[in-house]
């Protein structure tokens, strides 16, 4: 006898695929409750660290939402991969990439440059173009291999991720060195850091520049003319060669696009955080935002939220630990499993149980 069963209709649809991922959170957080059993601990006071140090205070939430920022913009440029059929994993370069970018260009503003004086609102369009282009050109060698040559966009990626971090390691030995100093780059002129969002709040400007990012993602893809080329490439290439699609220039593009974003979030992280090029600044950043878009459901406004629980989360660690006397790694199983919940919630939306003297849903049924 059968245990699972397909269902008629797959409950399809936005309300759907919402009550399904926060069941799925909720599953997962009274599953992970079970962790806290052998120390001793409340997983009531616990969650309330967790949730309260990120998001109910004006210092944890500022933490919060400068974490977020830099997942967001790797998690559009993700939904705009894959959806486009491209599975690019290259975000961990792209990354280093862009700060790169951004800091050449915020250096070139110091005194006796030439671009010292530029003011602030010249200098950021300037820089979020020189980290654009620079992503959009790293993972476009990606998307030609893809589209010309038929690589295998995966492999080819990944390894381009080695070779960024080799090339940023190169740049702040060498070129982009401090003087005398370690190997990273010299201080970037403080005119060119990213502005606090308020006084005594750690969050600046990159969250506001997620999600303008997030607005435009979601206006190309579920907007527009090309975006719905590009969703219908990933969905079915072969009927969207059949109906007219350049399916080859639709997944360069893709490549491009996600590249570029993922390089805002470098340049995010360089101007907003550490205000110099530190090699190995990402710190594994760019697979995380892959898991940020699986968690929103390659939606971009799914994605705004999911980044920021998972930042929230992160942030939440420190103050759990102290306060509940519990170590933060369990946050980090916490999130496996809110992943590993969310995808189980994805499949019985098309299965379900079968239980013992359940009749199927018509008796002419026979498989």
């Amino acid at each position: 006898m059968r245990i699972l069963e397909r269902r008629a209709a797959p409950a399809e649809g936005a309300a759907a695929s919402a009550l399904s991922t926060a069941l799925a959170v909720l599953a997962a957080l009274a599953a992970g409750g079970l962790l806290f059993l052998p120390f001793g601990a409340d997983p009531f006071s616990a969650y309330a660290a967790l949730f309260g140090e990120s998001f109910l205070t004006w210092r944890g939430l500022g933490f919060t939402l400068l974490k977020a920022a830099p997942l967001i913009l790797i998690g559009l440029g993700t939904v705009v991969a894959w959806r486009t059929g491209f599975g690019f994993l290259g975000f961990e370069g792209c990354v280093m990439i862009g700060a790169a970018a951004a800091t050449w260009v915020a250096l070139m503003v110091r005194e006796g440059q030439i671009l010292a004086g530029l003011p602030f609102a010249a200098f950021l369009p300037l820089a979020i173009l020189a980290s654009l282009i620079a992503g959009g050109l790293w993972s476009g060698i990606v998307g030609l291999f893809k589209s010309r040559f038929g690589g295998n966009e995966v492999i080819t990626s990944l390894m381009m991720n080695y070779v960024a971090l080799l090339l940023v390691q190169y740049l702040v030995s060498g070129p982009l060195r401090e003087p005398g100093g370690l190997p990273q780059s010299p201080r970037l002129p403080r005119e060119t850091w990213l502005p606090q969002l308020f006084d005594g709040m750690r969050a600046n400007a990159g969250i506001l520049i997620a999600l303008a990012a997030a607005l435009v993602v979601w206006g190309l893809l579920l907007r527009s003319r090309i975006g719905y080329e590009m969703v219908v490439t990933g969905l079915n290439p072969r009927a969207a060669r059949f109906g007219g699609v350049e399916v080859g220039r639709r997944q360069f593009m893709a490549a491009c696009l996600a590249g570029g974003l993922a390089a805002m979030a470098g340049m995010v992280e360089v101007l907003g955080l550490h205000h110099r090029l530190i090699d190995g600044m990402s710190g594994g950043v760019g697979f995380v935002g892959m898991v940020a878009a699986l968690l929103g459901k390659l939606h971009p406004l799914g994605v705004v939220i999911a980044a920021t629980l998972y930042a929230g989360m992160t942030v939440g660690a420190d103050a759990m630990q102290r306060q509940a006397g519990l170590p933060s790694s369990i946050v980090f199983m916490i999130q496996s499993l809110i992943v590993l919940f969310i995808l189980a919630g994805e499949f019985f939306r098309r299965y379900r149980l079968r239980l013992p003297g359940r009749r199927t849903a018509s008796a002419g049924e026979g498989v």
